[in-house]
């Protein structure tokens, strides 16, 4: 499951950032992808319609977010962690 739901992520990630999911590297950024605050609420929208999860992620203030959005690699920990706690 795990290695689906980073698929899935870095296939969002890599659609709104308009790049091949291959060159996703999870040390990379959100700003390394040339994401902006617009892209990345987007890409928050289509992480719940994806995953059916709702994510804590407040655009006005990303920084006070409980989600960490650092990097490729803790956008998937913190989608995992979501759909993990869902499962209850």
């Amino acid at each position: 499951m795990s290695d689906e739901v980073q698929q899935k992520v870095i296939g969002i990630l890599a659609e709104q950032a308009v790049m091949d999911p291959a060159e996703v590297k999870l040390d990379m950024t959100p700003e390394d992808m040339g994401l902006d605050s617009l892209g990345m609420v987007e890409t928050i929208f289509s992480i719940e319609e994806s995953f059916d999860v709702s994510v804590p992620f407040n655009a006005n203030d990303p920084a006070q977010s409980e989600f960490d959005i650092s990097s490729v690699k803790a956008i998937v920990d913190a989608v995992r962690a979501l759909v993990e706690e869902q499962k209850g």
